[in-house]
């Protein structure tokens, strides 16, 4: 039988402990005036079981923390997600998770917590971060019951703000690694394009403070003024 649309959605079953850490988990904070240099940034990259943004689903988390403009080793996170029933789809062999890895996964509902706590409150970073804002925030939605509210910046709209001279075939993540000879093998995993992201951004933020760009807040502002000029050239 076909559940009607307008029925409500049934929340999701946390235990005790799940339900404690979500309600302790750290609002973020503003962080409008925080210096690029000095701020904590998360890099985050999702593998999903294909690109609809309301049918397909977080299968894999992967990210790691920026400070003190470094990337640091010892902050990186990797999740699978269980998810049941999991099939083989085209994305699949893209990312290589198959459904025996997805069936050992960890509980979603921690995983997600997981991520929230690694996060901490930080500004999230990501290569195409609309989709990975969409699917995260339905993911937690959906699993844990929680309303998505990180402030998220496109690494994908940062490359062509600040280096507009620079021509790179279709403007994807591995063109921009290879016009600033960044290498990595082991694309198409999450922790991985994680890595080769921040390794991006350090690069772009590099640049940001050299066109006078100094605080989250600033790099938002520009990025707003880039994006409607784009679209004011499209019509």
């Amino acid at each position: 039988m076909k559940i009607p649309t307008w029925l409500p959605r049934r929340r999701p079953l946390l235990s005790t402990r799940q339900r404690q850490q979500r309600e302790q988990l750290p609002l973020p904070p503003l962080a409008d005036q925080a210096l690029l240099g000095d701020s904590r940034l998360v890099v985050l990259d999702l593998e999903t079981s294909g690109l609809n943004l309301y049918r397909d689903e977080v299968l894999s988390i992967g990210a790691v923390a920026i400070e003190q403009s470094a990337i640091d080793m010892g902050q990186q996170f990797e999740r699978t997600l269980f998810r049941p029933g999991h099939k083989v789809t085209e994305a699949v062999l893209l990312h290589g998770l198959a459904p025996s890895e997805i069936a050992q996964g960890c509980a979603a509902a921690d995983a997600l917590l997981d991520f929230l706590t690694f996060v901490d409150g930080a500004v999230l970073f990501a290569f195409h971060a609309p989709f990975d804002q969409r699917m995260l925030g339905r993911s937690l939605k959906r699993d844990l019951g929680y309303r998505l509210q990180h402030s998220f910046i496109d690494v994908a709209e940062m490359a062509p703000m600040l280096c507009p001279q620079v021509k790179v075939g279709r403007g994807g993540l591995d063109d921009w690694l290879r016009h600033f000879n960044l290498n990595n093998s082991e694309r198409h995993n999450a922790a991985a394009d994680a890595q080769a992201t921040a390794e991006l951004l350090l690069i772009l933020l590099s640049k940001a403070r050299q066109q006078g760009i100094q605080t989250l807040g600033e790099l938002q502002t520009r990025l707003g003024h880039w994006r409607r000029l784009q679209q004011s050239r499209a019509v």
